[in-house]
């Protein structure tokens, strides 16, 4: 379904998730390259730093990623993002339209800003999505959680994300009870 081999904060190489990453610089471990676009927008959503109102309202929601069409690199995908600042304008349900932005019977990765609340606080997390069949990748130190699907119908549930950001301690994602 999607997700990210990521930025130069990530770390590569073909490895197991038990082992220490190595060296820096992003490569996926099936060799395909990252372009230096996927690369920025990872380090821009992973960074929070002080923001004018207006910045805040640029920083990318959610963004999807795809092969470039010599199967080589790994790009920006056109038109697939929600920027903070759709939220409450032209999107109501930041996650559904995230969601409705995949293809059904496509690969595709992305990384998603999970707004969520637990019965202690309210959180935000960058969650990778990515397929199921890629999960030898190795995410970088500070991201929490990932979440792995082998289709659209695994990703579709807000339950599912839910799960991985908290379990049953999770009891809303973007505003909506679970």
């Amino acid at each position: 379904v999607v997700g990210p081999e990521h930025g130069h904060l990530w770390k590569h190489k073909r490895i197991n998730h038990a082992q220490q990453p190595q060296g820096s610089g992003l490569q996926p471990a099936s060799g395909v390259a990252v372009s230096d676009g996927v690369i920025k927008v990872f380090n821009d959503m992973k960074v929070r730093k002080s923001s004018t109102p207006e910045e805040v309202k640029k920083r990318k929601k959610a963004v999807l990623f795809c092969l470039s069409e010599d199967k080589k690199n790994i790009i920006l995908e056109e038109g697939k993002e929600i920027l903070v600042g759709d939220v409450g304008q032209t999107v109501d349900d930041p996650y559904a339209t995230f969601v409705k932005m995949l293809p059904d019977k496509d690969c595709r990765y992305a990384l998603y800003d999970a707004t969520y609340e637990t019965k202690e606080s309210k959180k935000e997390d960058l969650v990778p999505v990515l397929p199921a069949h890629r999960c030898s990748l190795f995410f970088p130190t500070g991201i929490k959680h990932e979440l792995q699907a082998n289709c659209y119908e695994e990703v579709k549930d807000r339950c599912t994300l839910a799960e991985k950001l908290g379990g049953s301690a999770v009891i809303s994602l973007e505003g909506k009870p679970l």
